[in-house]
């Protein structure tokens, strides 16, 4: 397997495959995450996420492919000591304090005893530091599991859904903490099935679904381009004004609208158009900028009733849910 010359990935699996009897848990899967990077692990439950995370980390064994860490082999001395993971629910125990269970830690693991309140003020329980774990809200034991990762001040930061169980408000802090630790050389894998985390906090994006990388690029790669869509009156008038002017590409009807795309070079603006349609006599009632979601996106990719194969890539306007960014009303 060819590595980053430079450094550049972290980790890179080639054809990496699981199987358990008759069933394939991941299928030969071609993952590279870059240094420094927030990268979203997006799949739905049973995708093959946490196995993958669990062959990273060397808990389990591939059944085929290759798969490099920080360059090494997963699961040897030299790679477990730059990674921190929390993978599924954190384990501590409950009748000892968040610090006393971080010391425990970093006995075990020959982390730095020095670290354990630079962490913990990392994910704000510096003030909650002594009281018994038992006692902690379930954020704060998301918190407290993410400060365990980070002990070895970990060069790769693997979380597996750690926003799992949290109110809006957890999640809000835990994504704020995801963003701070994910800069400089710090890399950080987040495993989620979220689309609003993932969105929210990811440089890029790999979707998974039944083992296979269906999908990966930036949030907006993913996403595609902007449309214009247009509500106007007479509608094939419309179209053959639009369709001839500078920068449009192509102009579909759909649903009684017309949807524009542009080169990706474009200038037009929605409100040249307004104008030239207004100018020709055109009734205009609407004008907006529509593109997929990222829920539309993955939905289409990861859907149960469709085999992968079969995918139109990129997303088509009309053949799923809109997500509407801006509107401009005709005046």
């Amino acid at each position: 397997m060819a590595h980053g010359s430079n450094g550049t990935y972290v980790i890179e699996t080639e054809r990496l495959t699981k199987r358990y009897d008759d069933i394939t848990a991941v299928d030969h899967l071609d993952l590279r995450v870059r240094r420094g990077e927030v990268y979203g692990f997006l799949g739905p439950n049973g995708a093959g996420k946490t196995t993958t995370l669990r062959m990273l980390l060397g808990l389990i064994q591939p059944s085929s492919g290759e798969v490099a860490v920080l360059g090494t082999a997963p699961g040897t001395a030299e790679s477990l000591s730059r990674t921190g993971a929390m993978v599924e629910t954190p384990a501590f125990y409950p009748h000892l304090s968040g610090r006393d269970n971080l010391r425990v830690l970093s006995r075990y693991t020959g982390a730095p005893a020095s670290r354990i309140d630079t962490v913990l003020r990392q994910v704000d329980l510096l003030d909650r530091a002594g009281d018994a774990f038992r006692d902690y809200s379930l954020g704060m034991k998301q918190r407290l599991g993410v400060a365990a990762a980070l002990l070895k001040d970990p060069a790769l930061l693997i979380l597996d859904e750690p926003t799992n169980g949290l109110d809006p408000a957890g999640m809000a802090e835990m994504r704020d903490l995801i963003r701070e630790l994910g800069h400089g050389d710090r890399t950080v894998l987040l495993s989620s099935h979220l689309m609003n985390e993932v969105e929210q906090v990811c440089d890029r994006v790999g979707i998974i679904a039944g083992g296979r990388l269906v999908a990966e690029g930036t949030v907006d790669d993913l996403r595609g381009e902007d449309v214009l869509v247009i509500r106007a009156d007479p509608l094939m008038e419309a179209r053959r004004i639009v369709d001839g002017m500078e920068g449009v590409r192509e102009v579909q009807v759909r649903s009684g609208e017309l949807c524009v795309t542009t080169g990706t070079d474009s200038t037009l603006e929605p409100a040249h158009v307004n104008t030239r349609l207004v100018a020709e006599g055109i009734a205009v009632s609407e004008l907006r900028l529509e593109r997929a979601s990222l829920e539309s996106v993955f939905l289409s990719l990861t859907g149960s009733d469709r085999h992968t194969d079969d995918i139109a890539w990129p997303p088509q306007p009309g053949n799923q849910a809109h997500e509407t960014r801006e509107v401009t009303h005709a005046v």
